[in-house]
């Protein structure tokens, strides 16, 4: 590995499986300090241990709900607080329910608002004065190719309507953030083969060519890690209010 995080402290939300497991070894593996935070317990300590294993420095909590603004403040001050500051911010936690517009119920949709959009904020809010006193940072926003399009395999409207808000946040942000030195974008992946997704992805009737995927194949974890990565690095020092689609070539298709 190249040390592209050397020497900064990131916060990972979700990071006990998935996506949010991968970038936080992806992170530590690159050098970052990395505090994790997810619900489930357990997972979060595998991840803690899968990072140790490999001799990086990562701590995590759990469980911690971030649609709680007090909790995603009380989690992300004391981060800083043990570390002397904030670098990266990697806001991969959500939460969703799916339905059609005419089924599914409200609770469910008030859940994903508070999973997916709500929590963003939260912790982006309480994070934004520890990147400003840091003199800048940069903060990787998790979106989807639903914000931006409607998938005809199923009906996701809620997932849509709340990730299309963390894009508008995400653009909003990159022009507060500049006069701080602070960068902010997104990332938005397709189908992506993750323990949430495994009953999808599983699914022989879902096979690449029937996703629209050009690359022919469902992305895996370390591919939208890679990008988070990127974009969370110096190496992007002048990108801000991006939405960078890890999609195998899916945006493209009409």
């Amino acid at each position: 590995m190249t040390g592209r995080l050397a020497g900064k402290v990131a916060l990972v939300t979700g990071a006990a499986s998935g996506i949010g497991r991968a970038s936080a070894l992806l992170f530590v593996a690159e050098g970052a300090t990395v505090v994790g935070c997810d619900l489930q317990d357990e997972m979060m300590r595998e991840t803690v241990e899968m990072a140790r294993a490999a001799r990086g420095a990562m701590s995590a909590t759990a469980p911690v709900d971030l649609g709680d603004p007090a909790a995603a403040k009380a989690w992300v001050d004391a981060a800083a607080a043990e570390h002397g500051g904030i670098d990266v911010v990697f806001n991969n936690a959500g939460g969703v329910r799916f339905g059609s517009v005419d089924k599914l119920p409200v609770e469910d949709w008030q859940f994903t608002v508070r999973n997916e959009l709500d929590l963003v904020f939260y912790v982006t809010r309480a994070a934004w004065p520890h990147l400003v006193a840091r003199g800048g940072g940069a903060i990787v926003n998790m979106a989807s190719i639903s914000a931006t399009r409607g998938p005809w395999f199923m009906p996701q409207n809620a997932h849509g309507a709340t990730k299309a808000g963390v894009l508008g946040l995400t653009y909003e942000l990159a022009v507060e953030g500049g006069p701080f030195g602070i960068r902010v974008n997104a990332i938005s992946p397709a189908l992506t083969r993750t323990p949430a997704t495994a009953p999808l992805v599983n699914d022989p009737a879902l096979d690449a060519e029937f996703l629209r995927i050009p690359l022919g194949r469902i992305g895996e974890p370390e591919d939208v890690a890679r990008a988070a990565l990127f974009l969370a690095s110096d190496d992007a020092s002048y990108i801000s209010g991006v939405n960078l689609p890890v999609d195998g070539g899916h945006a493209a298709v009409g």
